[in-house]
């Protein structure tokens, strides 16, 4: 496939390239941002990397707990003993940077970390260690229609990685190689996402979405010892609802719990507020998005979008 066709494909799936990649402390040109053959990561996944979200606000393109994500990425390379020479303040001005020299007014920023060229075994010691941040304009992960009218929702045959095996609560790239056979089969199979089960046998998340099940006006959702990601977004939108008076409760739940569920919903950076209006083929409450959920939605587009005065301190104007 030739590069061109590769920019076409992108762009078909809703994905705008702009003019610069940050690389190693330097703003490269989009299509010079590439990696060799051998790079480590490419190999063995040894990479950790991130979402974030910039909304348009009124006082510009603003980035949504930014130093929170950043922080979370140089924990997760301390965590797989990938060297990290920036620190998250640094990573944060290249991200505000990266968002200005693009023009954008509002952006999916991918931030990455990961081992080079320099070793092809498993001791990747001697492979250097890349840092990278793109970012471009990009819509609702699951499509529009899936934020408004909800998805549909398979639990999967395979389990979620679990804290013996792997670290649940970084994101390191190779880990999503079990994300990665959880959706596929979910759309296989005729669903839209797929639900992972823990190592116990408790629900534990979507395949990159954190889940909540909502009954008799009380939320909960799995708490991170399910190993789940302690996603940003989750932790938001906890604090909007609890803000609200809802109660939110973090307890492990059951297959059962999901099928008596009268809302649910998923939530994460690209996903932001997803509604769920079916699992394995039972319809959610009435099969269509519920008050709480819609309430949620609403709460934390109001939140990202500068309209919440209370928490100015999410974001951070570019």
């Amino acid at each position: 496939m030739s590069y061109h066709t590769v920019i076409e494909t992108w762009q078909h799936r809703g994905m705008q390239s702009v003019p610069y990649i940050w690389m190693n402390g330097e703003m490269v040109g989009w299509e010079d941002a590439n990696v060799h053959v051998l790079t480590h990561a490419l190999h063995y996944g040894t990479s950790v990397f991130e979402g974030v979200r910039a909304y348009a606000t009124d006082k510009g393109p603003a980035v949504f707990r930014l130093e929170e994500h950043m922080e979370r990425l140089v924990s997760g390379c301390k965590a797989y003993q990938i060297p990290m020479e920036y620190t998250p303040a640094e990573l944060s001005s290249a991200v505000t940077e990266l968002i200005r020299v693009n023009e954008l007014p509002s952006a999916y920023i991918r931030p990455i970390a990961f081992r080079g060229l320099g070793a092809i075994g498993l001791n990747p010691t001697n492979a250097a260690v890349v840092v990278a941040i793109a970012a471009w304009e990009w819509g609702a992960y699951l499509g529009e229609e899936a934020l408004r009218e909800g998805i549909s929702v398979g639990v999967s045959s395979w389990r979620r990685i679990d804290q013996q095996s792997l670290l649940p609560n970084s994101k390191g790239g190779g880990a999503y190689l079990n994300s990665i056979l959880a959706r596929l089969e979910a759309e296989a199979g005729g669903f839209d996402e797929a639900l992972l089960l823990n190592d116990r046998g408790f629900l534990a998340e979507g395949s990159g979405e954190n889940l909540f099940l909502i009954r008799r006006g009380v939320v909960y959702t799995p708490p991170s010892y399910s190993g789940v990601l302690p996603g940003i977004t989750r932790h938001s939108v906890v604090t909007l609802l609890r803000e609200a008076g809802i109660e939110v409760v973090e307890t492990s739940l059951t297959r059962s719990d999901a099928y008596a569920a009268e809302e649910a919903f998923f939530t994460g950076t690209a996903a932001e507020v997803t509604p769920i209006r079916m699992i394995d083929n039972r319809p959610v409450g009435d099969g269509k998005p519920g008050p709480i959920t819609k309430q949620a939605q609403t709460m934390y587009m109001e939140a990202v979008t500068g309209k919440n005065a209370d928490h100015a301190d999410w974001l951070t104007i570019v």
